[in-house]
């Protein structure tokens, strides 16, 4: 019989992988951040046609069960009850001459709405 109390258990990866455009954006975000805000954090509500939404907001207080990964720009938390949903998920940030935004590459979703606004896992 193995002793587990003796194994050392290498850290998990994080939920969700940032791009360096997102690592840039997030440090963006966090100069010009409200008095108070701690970090950024990725949540994923439920809204829109498909069920479940990415919702990127300023947070001033960390909760007890988030993920945090800390970027070089600041620190980044995902909602503790969205992470089943990011598992394995990539966060990207694109702009064009007509848009900017997160993107994600979520393996987790099944379906998404008509306007990519929403998904479902």
């Amino acid at each position: 019989m193995t002793d587990t109390a003796t194994k050392t258990r290498r850290p998990l990866p994080a939920a969700v992988t940032l791009t360096p455009n997102a690592e840039a954006r997030i440090a963006k975000l966090m100069a010009e951040a409200p008095e108070g805000a701690i970090g950024v954090k990725l949540s994923t509500p439920r809204r829109g046609c498909s069920g479940l939404a990415y919702s990127v907001d300023y947070v001033n207080e960390a909760a007890a069960f988030d993920e945090r990964i800390e970027t070089p720009g600041g620190l980044f938390f995902i909602d503790g009850a969205s992470v089943l949903y990011l598992v394995g998920s990539t966060m990207d940030w694109v702009e064009d001459d007509f848009q900017a935004g997160f993107v994600f590459n979520n393996p987790n979703a099944k379906g998404s709405c008509g306007c990519g606004e929403s998904f479902t896992v």
